[in-house]
């Protein structure tokens, strides 16, 4: 069988089910620290296999995907073509899906993307490309669907297929109730799929309801099978394909009888596999002091008792026993703890002046710290931290803000009318003749168009004004609140640039003026259109360039978690209570940003304002605290202290 190659020291080639750590898993897998080293070993097993046919004179012929997964894939590809030699003169290729109806020309279609990312750059013939086609008639789809089928054959059936995985379990687009016996085919979406796909498309009243893909039995009869997986989102539906039994329900399970199959994960997508959440249910493992707090927090959830009520029996019971003898007692598993618990809470953030810090999540001095609080969009400050926010503010702190994207591409076009309108009344001559041509170009504006940099700058002026407003609101001056448009953000599309040498540049020079005692960024990775991991990446780049100067010896970095997924209570290192008058001010705060309210139109699957999901997720974390033992609170919101 051929398998993915990798070093030694990281992980090892262990069919899956065939040893005790892998157990409860049916399908071989791979866990890597980050997509972009697993993107590239992905890329090698490819690239080898080409140049393999080609030494044999043969054609090597790949069944590819697409969406977020692969594209670190396809940009090595290309570097190995450019840089390398690796040449795609013997390749033919077919894609999975398409959107029905969808012209090619469309930047939201697979066939845009397949060139975009890799067919535009590399040697591959034209005449060997094969996408479904988005503009088949329908009285024509059954036979165009039979002819695909039957070129995939004629060329000798795929050598190779690469994957992806909707949340729904779908591979290319077979949605729950596929059968393993389907064929190249038209199918009607799933509506959660829709919703992943809303954001690409503005909003998921565009979204296609039908689409043209390969079947299960199509994809199975590939020799060689790779789906890739990356973040938490992806996390519960890797666990449930993985373990689970093989259904209908969950077509990637169908995976389970392919005999060359391989998942390629990242730590966020294995994060379910039980023998990464729970090993001590898989057999004897390591008790690191995190993987004990995991477990502790776990047993406690599982047996539903507070900490100090746990007993040596429910250790026992629960595949905890070498933790205990470990240990010694519950009693000594238990009081630690609850002390390592009770340490997080605080109600002063930025430190308690005069107090014993020791067993404080933050230092008592100085009195009055300067606080740098990063937000990659123009409202993550306040629905993640506005209560932090608020006492930071009140208890003295200097407190810069800094907006690391304009959040322009997140207003919708009515929105962005109806300022437009407001300006247009406001204003005579020459300027309000440049008002009616806007208000003109976003009346006519097409679907999908990428907006005009003169129609991105209203928008980015609205969530400006809103910024400002919340950030009044909260008593910050002005001057302290920084909006750094960073460039990457700036396409006019959901489609990002990568982060470049300027972004970094714009947030160390920030940081080296205001000096801070404290930065605040967001941790959030579920965000689901990347933006807030391109923003951390830019921090964390920034801070590790400038980390040998002296003022950084003062400077602490918590991370906060936004509107999708808090922290995990293990992994929580300073929890800071709001009264229900804070739920208030916070709740307030967040109105502020009106644009984004009623409606806003990148929520992924939830349909709760981010208003309500923030205020919900901060009084579950408060409920988990009491749960556990400790004092009761309206709501709590969690940080994790990063160390740089």
């Amino acid at each position: 069988m051929e398998t993915l190659q990798v070093e030694p020291k990281t992980l090892k080639y262990r069919p899956a089910g065939k040893f005790e750590d892998t157990r409860y898993e049916k399908i071989h897998n791979l866990v890597f620290s980050n997509s972009e080293s697993a993107s590239k070993l992905v890329a090698k097993e490819i690239a080898d296999l080409i140049i393999r046919k080609q030494k044999k004179e043969q054609n090597c012929i790949l069944g590819l995907a697409t969406g977020s997964s692969p594209i670190n894939v396809y940009a090595e590809l290309v570097r190995l073509h450019q840089e390398e030699g690796l040449s795609f003169y013997n390749v033919i290729t077919f894609n999975l899906d398409e959107y029905w109806p969808m012209e090619k020309t469309n930047v939201q279609s697979y066939h845009y993307f397949m060139h975009e990312h890799l067919f535009n750059h590399v040697d591959i013939p034209k005449e060997n490309i094969n996408i479904p086609d988005g503009k088949v008639a329908q009285e024509n789809l059954l036979q165009y669907c039979l002819d695909y089928e039957s070129k995939i054959n004629q060329a000798g059936g795929l050598d190779f297929q690469l994957l992806g995985i909707g949340r729904t379990g779908h591979i290319g687009f077979n949605e729950p109730g596929s059968h393993h016996n389907s064929v190249t085919r038209m199918i009607t979406l799933d509506h959660l799929t829709r919703i992943d796909a809303a954001p690409a498309f503005h909003g998921i009243s565009n979204v296609p309801k039908k689409a043209i893909t390969m079947g299960i039995s199509t994809v199975l009869n590939a020799k060689r099978i790779i789906l890739m997986a990356w973040g938490q989102n992806k996390a519960e539906i890797v666990k449930e394909t993985v373990e689970g039994e093989v259904s209908g329900a969950v077509p990637a399970t169908y995976l389970q009888h392919h005999p060359n199959t391989t998942f390629v994960l990242d730590t966020g997508a294995a994060s379910e596999l039980t023998r990464i959440k729970t090993p001590w249910l898989v057999g004897p493992c390591h008790w690191t002091p995190e993987l004990r707090d995991r477990g502790i927090i776990w047993l406690c959830q599982k047996v539903k008792k507070s900490i100090l009520n746990l007993t040596d029996k429910d250790y026992n019971d629960n595949g905890m026993s070498d933790l205990l003898a470990q240990e010694g007692s519950s009693y000594n598993l238990n009081i630690g703890m609850f002390n390592r618990m009770q340490h997080t809470i605080t109600g002063w953030p930025g430190g308690k002046y005069n107090a014993d810090d020791t067993n404080r999540p933050e230092r008592a001095t100085p009195q009055f710290k300067r606080v740098l609080i990063f937000s990659p969009h123009p409202d993550d400050d306040v629905i993640s931290m506005g209560g932090t926010f608020d006492r930071l503010v009140e208890q003295g702190h200097e407190v810069h803000i800094a907006y690391q994207t304009s959040g322009n591409i997140a207003v919708s076009d009515h929105e962005a009318l109806k300022f437009a309108e407001i300006a247009r009344d406001l204003t005579t001559g020459q300027d309000r003749s440049n008002i009616v041509s806007l208000i003109d170009e976003i009346k006519d504006r097409k679907e999908n168009e990428v907006n005009s940099p003169e129609i991105r700058k209203l928008k980015g002026l609205v969530r400006r004004s809103e910024s400002l407003a919340a950030t009044r609101f909260e008593g910050v001056p002005d001057d302290h609140v920084h909006f750094l448009n960073l460039p990457f953000y700036e396409t006019g599309t959901i489609k990002k640039s990568p982060m470049s040498i300027k972004d970094i540049q714009i947030v160390k020079d920030l940081i080296e003026e205001i000096k801070p005692h404290q930065i605040y960024a967001a941790g959030d990775l579920a965000d689901p259109h990347g933006t807030h991991k391109v923003c951390l990446d830019i921090i964390m780049t920034a801070i590790d360039e400038i980390k040998e100067k002296k003022f950084m010896e003062d400077c602490w970095v918590w991370l906060y978690r936004g509107a999708w997924h808090e922290f995990e209570l293990h992994e929580i290192d300073m929890a800071v209570p709001l009264s229900p008058d804070q739920v208030l001010k916070k709740r307030q705060a967040i109105f502020f940003h009106q644009s984004q309210k009623d409606g806003v139109m990148f929520q992924g699957e939830d349909i709760r304002e981010f208003w309500v999901r923030a205020e919900d997720r901060n009084k579950e974390t408060a409920l988990k605290y009491r749960d556990l033992g400790l004092a009761e609170y309206a709501a709590m919101e969690a940080f994790k202290r990063y160390h740089f």
